[in-house]
């Protein structure tokens, strides 16, 4: 395709609306963490660990479901019509969190915003990688996570801005009666409302994915929009590859589908990276910020500082990931994040276990996170969305992000009870041991997608 002329800026302006579902996703998933001190005194549970675990682990109730009906709704209703419905959901959690005066009704808002997350977390890059050609298709996939980077980020600046100052010393009965344990905390919620209902007007402008159109055979609507894309030439070649892998299976796809042999082996290395995106650990430096810098030293004020450092490295190297995944490829990035974790953890369970404070964990957390976000955090996202064949394509992707929810809930949930038990530094080398279990799996059954097309991947892994 070296002589297509591709309409690049179109590509873009489409993907980055969908990957506002992503902005979303790491807004909704990493507000919390910072929030974490002052609802809790609102609603009492700063000393029950079970409560605590639950508020932080509910949203993922959300993301399971969402990420389960993600495959029935996407394959029947497309990929556009969801990701509105994504938008509202997301609307509509950051609104209800806000106003909540309860425990109980704060958890109802924070599944529904998981809702949101599992739904976005599936659709989001599945639709950029069915518009994006193979040429700079991990690039523009990999958007998606650099929104994702930038809603953490803009919820650890917005917590960090409407945060008043917190003494070393204070008290729970201090924090609870402060600006930040009345109303800070709500407005760190409500801030999510302004990109929320940007994506839900935006997403009315993009067209919807050529793939499934052909899928449900409507080439006439499809058409158009490949054409747009990268020209008729370009247009007429993928109207016949998308067609040469739907030939004679365009009938409805259930759920058994998947598990036919031919589709057995890409559908496990699917579940598996995903289960390992997070088991991996690091999520649990975003949602356990507090406990992490706090163990290392740091008092509140201190520690929403250094988790805005954290969500500026996870940038930058987020932008190195785009520029690398479509030349280093994408088994080289993954081999790389899993050993560099594994190693990373080796030497921040160290520091905890001789009790290093301050500037030491930080270092080694920031390089954690600099080494995740430019390999497992954006090229797992990137790998789900091409492996899977056109057929099941919405089915397995609902499967493989249901499985990384349900890794995720397990995680967060398990967490403070892990850390109970064993310290942070027993902890850690437990991470260290699971990346070194994925570096293994990883250079044994991941194949290389690097500029190959979707039909193309699908030929090879398909037998």
């Amino acid at each position: 395709m070296k002589n297509i002329k591709f309409n690049k800026s179109y590509i873009l302006s489409i993907s980055m609306v969908s990957a506002m579902g992503g902005l979303l996703f790491g807004y909704d998933w990493v507000v919390i963490g910072g929030a974490k001190p002052f609802y809790e005194r609102f609603f009492d549970i700063a000393n029950s660990a079970n409560l605590q675990a639950w508020a932080m682990s509910s949203a993922l109730i959300g993301c399971i479901l969402g990420a389960v009906i993600s495959g029935v709704i996407s394959d029947k209703f497309g990929r556009k019509r969801p990701l509105l419905l994504a938008a509202l959901l997301f609307t509509i959690s950051a609104f209800g969190t806000g106003i909540s005066e309860s425990y109980e009704i704060f958890i109802i808002y924070r599944v529904v915003g998981g809702l949101g997350i599992g739904l976005a977390s599936a659709l989001s890059p599945m639709y950029i990688a069915e518009v994006s050609p193979s040429e700079f298709r991990g690039r523009f996939v990999s958007l998606n996570q650099m929104t994702i980077v930038i809603g953490i980020l803009a919820a650890q600046v917005v917590n960090i801005i409407i945060a008043d100052v917190v003494p070393v010393d204070a008290t729970d009965e201090f924090i609870k009666a402060s600006w930040n344990g009345t109303t800070g905390w709500r407005w760190m919620f409500w801030a999510e409302l302004v990109p929320a209902i940007a994506f839900f007007i935006f997403t009315f402008f993009v067209p919807e994915s050529p793939r499934w159109l052909m899928k449900v055979e409507k080439k006439e609507k499809a058409y158009p929009t490949l054409v747009k894309i990268g020209g008729e030439i370009y247009a007429k070649m993928e109207i016949e590859n998308i067609q040469a892998t739907l030939n004679n299976v365009t009938e409805k796809v259930d759920f058994k589908a998947l598990f036919q042999p031919k589709y057995r082996m890409v559908l496990v290395v699917g579940i598996v990276l995903a289960i390992f995106q997070q088991w991996c650990g690091i999520n649990i430096i975003f949602n356990y910020a507090d406990e992490i810098f706090t163990a290392a030293g740091y008092g509140v004020s201190d520690t929403l500082f250094n988790i805005v450092i954290t969500g500026s490295v996870n940038l930058l190297f987020t932008l190195v990931a785009m520029f690398t995944v479509d030349k280093w490829g994408r088994k080289k990035l993954m081999l790389l994040g899993s050993l560099g974790l594994a190693v990373t953890y080796l030497l921040l369970g160290s520091a905890f276990y001789f009790e290093l404070k301050g500037i030491a964990v930080l270092s080694l957390v920031v390089i954690g996170i600099g080494v995740y976000a430019m390999s497992l955090a954006p090229i797992t996202w990137v790998i789900l969305s091409e492996i899977f064949p056109n057929r099941i394509r919405g089915a397995a992707m609902a499967v493989a992000t249901f499985s990384l929810w349900i890794a995720c809930f397990a995680l967060t949930y398990t967490f403070p009870l892990l850390n109970k038990g064993f310290g942070a530094a027993g902890t850690f080398w437990v991470y260290a041991i699971i990346c070194l279990f994925g570096f293994l799996f990883i250079s044994k059954k991941l194949p290389e997608t690097k500029g190959k097309s979707l039909e193309e991947i699908e030929q090879e892994l398909v037998k």
